[in-house]
């Protein structure tokens, strides 16, 4: 691939395609989690400013190619990549994760938005939230009748109804099945991501019987290629992954 590439990450993934990136690329970062130290390619952490910002940045520092490796539920980030590559006349590239799909025994309920799923949370006690910080904004409005367990990349405050755990992916299923045996979780809230790091999650909401209320995913733009993986996308790059 010649030419210089922009890459939006947010996915694990995203880090396995900047390793193959050389020096007069960019592996930009919104800022949130660790910062890789041991790239060869430019690191860019923070935001642009929205598509506009996005686009300017693509003319001022003459990038080829966008690839969006952003988070599924980044919606509004992969619309602002679509916007910003077509508006600097280059083609967006995006790796999209297939999505989970319910298996024989899972018991999960598609829910559209957080008026839905504080809904379908309500026959529940103990739920285990692994949708990001976002719970956190309504810590407030916990029932008396329940006790929250939120997974966050990193621990932050809770209150008397809710505890914060920090922890990063991939998590192993004994791991998982011990957090849900200690926190007597009654119901998994989760975001339809596709990883495989986070999927034993699942594996272990299946084995106890335990619903799941899954955040049905937003509709993401079209873009010029689609990927879902790294392994299709170094081989449109023609670049060979050690």
């Amino acid at each position: 691939m010649k030419g210089r590439i922009l890459l939006l990450g947010g996915v694990t993934e995203a880090l396995a395609i900047a390793r193959q990136l050389g020096p007069q690329h960019v592996y930009s970062l919104a800022g949130i989690g660790r910062v890789p130290q041991d790239l060869a390619c430019q690191v860019r952490v923070g935001g642009y400013g929205g598509a506009a910002g996005l686009a300017e940045y693509l003319r001022v520092e003459g990038i080829d190619l966008l690839i969006d490796a952003t988070h599924p539920y980044a919606a509004q980030i992969s619309r602002n990549a679509a916007l910003a590559a077509r508006s600097a006349g280059i083609p967006c590239w995006a790796l999209r994760r297939p999505a989970w799909q319910a298996q024989l025994g899972d018991d999960w309920r598609e829910v559209e938005d957080w008026a839905g799923l504080i809904e379908a949370l309500t026959p529940f006690e103990r739920p285990l939230f692994t949708l990001g910080r976002e719970p956190l904004q309504h810590l407030d409005e916990i029932p008396p009748h329940q006790f929250w367990t939120l997974r966050a990349l990193e621990a932050c405050p809770g209150n008397e109804r809710c505890e914060v755990i920090g922890a990063r992916g991939p998590f192993l299923i004994d791991d998982e099945r011990a957090l849900f045996e200690r926190r007597r979780i009654d119901v998994l809230v989760s975001k339809n991501s596709g990883s495989t790091a986070t999927e034993p999650k699942l594996e272990v909401a299946r084995e106890r019987g335990i619903p799941v209320l899954v955040l049905k995913r937003p509709v993401l733009p079209e873009v010029d290629r689609t990927f879902p993986d790294p392994k299709r996308l170094f081989e449109a790059l023609s670049f060979r992954p050690e």
